[in-house]
């Protein structure tokens, strides 16, 4: 069921790969390194001043990747001018995509693989795997290869009469989740998020969230191809 990840849309390389502090030796200088996509991100957010929505959506990106992305990026620019380091530019998952004159950031957001949402009673990796996917109080964004884990909260669900999973499916779709660990998912839930694009794993309450991810990314949670509830939930 895991997927590959995807490459982060970018719209040129570098103009220039190397920085240092002037008047100092290379031989004496660590190093701070800056992503491509990193450098990409900088430039949409601070340079361009584009929201976080249009920006993810420019790079191909769910807006929580997209924040991460960022977030690594300033960290490495501080590091390099707070510790007088030289900042190398270069590696990275990205995809050269030159942008056409005027073009607008409309496309709409792809689905992150590396992203996968859990239904929990509670935040982290510890609390337990919510069964009932449209009535959860919350899901647990789980990055794959850091294993970061961040809390959506889903209590404007919990206080619907009606339409619970549908509503529930939208809010974990814009989070830019490419999974959801659950464990019941009603008729027109199951279509929204398909819809989305969003894979789907069933039958994993009674465990961890933890130990959903790592059943995730062992291969051993097949992608349902069907709801196992009849309604919206």
């Amino acid at each position: 069921m895991p997927r590959p990840r995807l490459s982060r849309k970018v719209s040129a390389t570098p103009k220039a790969a190397y920085f240092k502090p002037s008047g100092v030796p290379l031989a004496e200088l660590g190093e701070a390194r800056l992503t491509v996509e990193g450098l990409e991100a900088l430039r949409l957010a601070d340079l361009e001043s584009l929201t976080t929505s249009e920006a993810a959506r420019l790079m191909g990106v769910s807006r929580h990747t997209f924040g991460r992305i960022l977030a690594q990026a300033r960290r490495a620019v501080a590091n390099s001018l707070v510790n007088a380091l030289a900042l190398r530019i270069e590696g990275g998952e990205y995809s050269v995509v030159e942008q056409e004159p005027g073009a607008t950031p409309e496309a709409a957001i792809r689905p992150d693989p590396g992203l996968v949402a859990v239904s929990a009673a509670g935040p982290g990796l510890d609390a337990l795997v919510e069964a009932r996917f449209g009535r959860a109080p919350g899901f647990v964004l789980v990055e794959l290869g850091t294993m970061a884990a961040t809390w959506l909260d889903n209590g404007p669900s919990l206080a619907m009469a009606h339409g619970a999973g549908i509503q529930t499916a939208e809010r974990v779709a814009e989070a830019g989740a490419g999974a959801l660990l659950t464990g019941v998912v009603g008729a027109k839930a199951f279509r929204a998020l398909k819809e989305a694009g969003v894979a789907i794993g069933l039958e994993l309450g009674g465990m961890s969230v933890g130990q959903a991810v790592e059943r995730f990314k062992a291969g051993q949670v097949p992608e349902a191809r069907g709801p196992n509830r009849p309604g919206d939930q």
